[in-house]
């Protein structure tokens, strides 16, 4: 999928804030439809929405879609998802509280690099 270039979406925000918690994922999905190369890393409190039980319980706004129907799609969409290993370290969690969607950990190296070789990167 990288007819047309790399997107980056780092998440910051977790479940404090539902009603940001959509976007990210909605946006991460749209660009692996328009063929790009989509990634999203969870960082802070965005890890949060990465871990069991979280995610199926919020929605960002009264009775709308639940964030993890957000994040399934963007999976079968392409969207890789990936967490960082000081934001796992801050919620005391462990790769083995992620939820089957996160495709896995990674550090401030990585972090920096992808972002640098983005055509576009997006701030949650």
């Amino acid at each position: 999928m990288d007819d047309e270039g790399l997107v980056t979406v780092f998440v910051t925000t977790g479940p404090e804030t539902e009603q940001r918690c959509a976007t990210p994922f909605y946006m991460a999905n749209m660009a692996a439809i328009m063929d790009n190369e989509a990634e999203m890393i969870f960082q802070i409190d965005g890890v949060l929405l990465m871990k069991k039980g979280v995610a199926e319980g919020l929605t960002a706004k009264e009775g709308g879609k639940k964030i993890i129907d957000f994040i399934r799609e963007a999976k079968e969409a392409g969207v890789e998802m990936k967490v960082c290993s000081a934001a796992l370290q801050l919620h005391d969690m462990t790769e083995d509280d992620l939820i089957e969607e996160c495709d896995g950990v990674v550090g401030a190296a990585y972090m920096v690099d992808r972002g640098l070789e983005s055509k576009m990167v997006l701030y949650y």
